[in-house]
């Protein structure tokens, strides 16, 4: 859906902040693009860039005014319509000196001052949206942009807006792991790895520990932990798996999750859009816990797939507890055979050419 370019290679602006949900999928893009030949521009805000040091050192990294309505006091939220207002012109000023072909907007606030100046520069533009259910950013361009792509399906999108489903792009790191060969729990050293987004990973490290150190011993006594713990929960962590006699490694950020997630003889994880993603690419067995107060509940939507395949088992937070996370993750490493038909169901739903396809919407001339 490119448009023409006047000098040299083209460029694609990628506007995409907060969480690395948005800056995942958009580091997996820039990727291709710039096997391509592409130039690449990130325009992302303060939050969003502490997750660009893993863009390729190519991609020019520009920080803008924006902001959200769900932070600060009444003062901070007079002040969003101004923030973004200048993000707007700041915006249009760089777009002039150096026109993208294509903006591609990713989601979260820092997409309204580029989404917004591709729209009155009439520049070609594309959102992709990673989870089931639109985001609030996303869902206000859907109807302003030439195409909307959908990492999750179905995706639920506003009246009249047609998808393409084209999956949620991975990382290379994943990719490189894509359909690891999965050894099934057995009578040696067994693998979990707990994982969370940024927002509400607390219930897991409340729960996750006291439903291991109720498990049998014959399993616990084998159980090898990697658990992704806020910072100011890894101590108690660390402490709860110490004294369930568990031997667990907690932090608050893993740089190497698609090893863990290879090793891994069970995942149990939020539901977030990039996580699933992951998990079906490498394909392995998973609780999911979607995050409750997420935005329309997205998170259930973005697991149901994986549910109603046998690839996981979808437990709400409604019912969660230690007992019941207990039995899923004995009844999981006590079957090889289910466990190994969890795998294979999760590979079903992968697509690790999600980056390619995202990438092919992209250069493809507008029509």
């Amino acid at each position: 859906m490119s448009g023409p370019q006047s000098q040299g290679r083209p460029l694609c602006l990628i506007a995409a902040g907060g969480t690395g949900g948005h800056m995942f999928p958009a580091q997996s893009l820039a990727e291709v693009l710039l096997a391509q030949g592409w130039r690449v521009k990130l325009s992302t805000d303060e939050r969003g860039a502490r997750y660009a040091g893993a863009f390729p050192a190519e991609v020019v990294r520009e920080v803008v005014s924006s902001a959200t309505t769900a932070r600060g006091g009444a003062l901070a939220r007079l002040a969003v319509p101004f923030r973004i207002g200048a993000g707007i012109l700041g915006a249009i000023r760089a777009m002039r000196g150096d026109r993208p072909a294509v903006v591609v907007g990713f989601g979260g606030y820092p997409t309204i001052p580029a989404m917004s100046a591709a729209l009155a520069l009439r520049i070609p533009r594309m959102i992709h949206e990673q989870n089931g259910i639109m985001g609030r950013v996303n869902a206000a361009f859907a109807r302003r942009v030439d195409r909307v792509a959908c990492g999750t399906w179905p995706t639920r999108l506003p009246p009249g807006v047609q998808g393409i489903h084209t999956g949620n792009p991975v990382r290379q790191a994943v990719l490189d792991r894509a359909a690891a060969p999965y050894a099934p729990p057995g009578e040696g050293e067994l693998h979990l790895l707990v994982i969370g987004g940024s927002q509400g990973a607390r219930v897991l490290s409340n729960i996750v520990p006291e439903a291991i150190a109720d498990l049998p011993d014959d399993l616990r006594a084998r159980l090898s932990v990697s658990h992704q713990a806020r910072a100011e929960d890894a101590e108690r962590v660390t402490a709860a798996y110490a004294a369930a006699g568990v031997n667990a490694e907690v932090r608050p950020f893993f740089d190497d999750v698609p090893r863990r997630l290879a090793e891994s003889q069970l995942v149990v994880s939020r539901a977030g859009a990039s996580s699933i993603a992951d998990i079906t690419v490498i394909g392995r067995p998973a609780i999911l816990i979607p995050y409750a107060a997420a935005t329309g509940d997205h998170q259930t939507a973005n697991a149901r797939a994986l549910a109603e395949s046998g690839a996981a088992i979808l437990l709400p937070e409604s019912v969660l507890d230690a007992e019941s996370l207990r039995r899923d993750i004995r009844d999981i490493l006590s079957d090889s055979a289910r466990a190994t038909a969890m795998a294979a169901a999760a590979l079903t739903l992968a697509r690790p050419d999600a980056a390619q396809r995202l990438a092919d919407l992209v250069t493809e001339p507008t029509r």
